[in-house]
């Protein structure tokens, strides 16, 4: 184990996830704790995991907050996990506050790393959706061709500033490996995701003259891919997928549901019109998924990571619609929380 910017090496891995109270930092978590190759592990959120923990230290903090320097100043972890980049604003919050929670808390734990003096490696769970979707898309996208096309919606230019700022941290301190993982859609039997949400559907719409390739990782495999990526870190992006590919019409066919073909200019209308039911809303970058698909290539996950996702594409759609077909429960609401300070 190389040693951190203090120059002392540890008998084992002291890791601190961030938001540990989400159904996978709970999983990534429990994992960690069962795993003898490390010897402390926390987590820090506004509110405890979703389970039990047998030794986890939870540090009650919001990380958009300025106030989480001082928590975690002195801490000597040598690992971060960074767990807490929404894909969609939950029920109930506002475009705006996701934006915070994903680039203003990004800065303000970057800012409290610069106090944590035993840090080596920093693992963050980014996105595929970076690369975008396109109709002129390559087969699959390389970790070079993160700018390739316009960064078209707020998530994805939320993803750009957060690989910007930790490509700049890894460069003010080299001696602190910064891994990107840049996850396409997770799906499986205990996820609450806007893949299993669409799948979930007894009527499941559609764009009208298209089926796209799409590509997704199975949850265990995203779990077991952080910590891969903790073990055997690499600097910058590596994208973390399922082999393969399964085009939108077979999805939806193994999920054993109807399809509702709608015209591309009416599509955002008519699923939008589901608020009125209940039903989340699908992001802009979601629909672009379901128009023009995306695939990645995972080379770098395999050789240079050294992990080899268990579940194709394929596979994690069949264990999902096998195993947990029904519209998952909404995740549970976030407490109220307090307006980050202003940018400087």
């Amino acid at each position: 184990m190389p040693a951190g910017r203090s120059g002392r090496r540890d008998a084992g891995r002291r890791v601190l996830i961030t938001g540990v109270s989400t159904r996978l930092g709970t999983q990534l978590a429990r994992r960690l704790e069962a795993d003898p190759y490390f010897s402390h592990v926390a987590g820090v959120d506004t509110r405890p995991p979703r389970a039990t923990l047998g030794r986890l230290e939870f540090i009650e903090a919001d990380i958009r907050q300025p106030s989480v320097m001082s928590r975690l100043a002195g801490t000597r972890f040598d690992a971060l996990v960074h767990n807490n980049i929404l894909r969609q604003p939950w029920p109930g919050m506002s475009p705006g506050a996701a934006h915070d929670t994903n680039v203003i808390g990004s800065l303000q734990l970057l800012a409290a790393c610069e106090r944590i003096e035993d840090l080596e490696t920093i693992v963050v769970r980014g996105s595929a959706g970076i690369y975008g979707s396109e109709p002129a898309a390559p087969q699959f996208f390389t970790e070079e061709m993160a700018r390739l096309y316009p960064l078209r919606t707020r998530f994805q230019r939320d993803v750009g500033e957060i690989e910007d700022y930790f490509a700049t941290f890894s460069h003010r301190h080299p001696s602190v490996t910064c891994t990107m993982l840049r996850y396409q859609p997770a799906v499986g039997p205990a996820l609450d995701t806007q893949v299993t949400r669409y799948l979930g559907q007894a009527v499941v719409p559609t764009f009208l003259g298209y089926d796209p390739r799409l590509q997704f990782v199975h949850e265990s495999d995203a779990v077991e891919a952080l910590v891969a990526a903790v073990k055997h870190p690499v600097a910058g992006a590596v994208n973390v997928a399922g082999p393969g590919t399964i085009g939108l019409t077979r999805a939806i066919r193994l999920a054993r549901k109807r399809t509702l073909p709608i015209p591309a200019p009416l599509f955002g209308t008519t699923t939008g019109a589901g608020r009125r039911l209940g039903v989340r809303p699908l992001s802009p970058d979601f629909q672009r998924l379901l128009q023009y698909g995306r695939a990645v290539d995972i080379t770098r996950l395999t050789e240079e990571v050294g992990y080899r996702p268990r579940y194709s594409t394929v596979e994690a759609v069949r264990d999902y619609v096998d195993r947990g077909s029904t519209v998952q429960p909404p995740p549970r609401p976030a407490r109220p929380r307090p307006r980050p300070a202003a940018r400087a």
